[in-house]
Order: structure tokens, then C-alpha cells, then sequence
């Protein structure tokens, strides 16, 4: 039994033509060459469920003023990883910044996604 992405509202505001890949017990979603967010929530490490938003550093102070709901994210305890940052499934208005964060990718904001190597098949 295939488990449906969680957060599914989030495909009601992308752009069509995206590709979702099932990876790791997430959901990738890519536009064209980009991988612009995953959507995460497992049983194991809860406090990194929710939505993964593929950024670059410089891009963070403004998305964080544009959606103050995103935060860093964090694997290990004080170890910032990489571009990325974080729409917990808990903050104050999920929904709201998550839909603020696929209209930017349906308005190809260049804030958000990261090319990638090879694109998703």
C-alpha cells in the first residue's frame, strides 16, 4: 500500500507539470530541472516534518521576511544544513505559508528551487 504524500493541499496551488518522486518515505517535487520542496512527515525525527523548501543561503533573509513561518533547518542539534529551510508542520500558519511558498513556484519565483544533476524521469 502506497502511503499519499502528506500535506496534499499543497496540489491544489503548484503549477501543473510538476513531477512528484517517492524517496526515502518523502515526497520530491520537482518543476522542470528544480527540485523546489519536499514534503516530509515520518514517525522518526518529528521535529523535521513538514516542508522542505529549496533555497540558496543568500536567498534566506528574504524569504523569511516574505514567510517568517520558515525557519532553518537543522539535522543535528546547532548544525545548520545547506540551503535548505523548513516549513514545520507545526508553525503558527502552516497552510497559509505553504501556500504563499507554491505560489511563488507557480510564479517561477528564483527564490525558491535548486537545479539539479540529472532531472526527475
Amino acid at each position: 500500500m502506497v502511503k499519499p504524500a502528506p500535506f496534499d493541499f499543497v496540489f491544489d496551488y503548484l503549477p501543473a507539470g510538476i513531477i512528484v518522486k517517492k524517496m526515502f518515505g518523502m515526497h520530491y517535487i520537482y518543476l522542470g530541472k528544480k527540485i523546489m520542496v519536499i514534503l516530509r512527515k515520518r514517525d522518526n525525527q518529528p521535529e523535521l516534518n513538514g516542508i522542505w523548501v529549496a533555497t540558496s543561503k543568500d536567498r534566506h533573509q528574504n524569504l523569511k521576511n516574505n514567510i517568517p513561518e520558515l525557519g532553518a533547518f537543522f539535522i543535528a542539534a546547532d548544525e545548520r544544513q545547506g540551503d535548505w529551510l523548513l516549513l514545520h508542520e507545526h508553525a503558527e500558519d502552516f497552510e497559509g505559508a505553504a501556500i504563499k511558498v507554491c505560489e511563488m513556484i507557480s510564479h517561477s519565483d528564483p527564490a525558491i528551487g535548486k537545479l539539479t544533476e540529472k532531472p526527475p524521469l
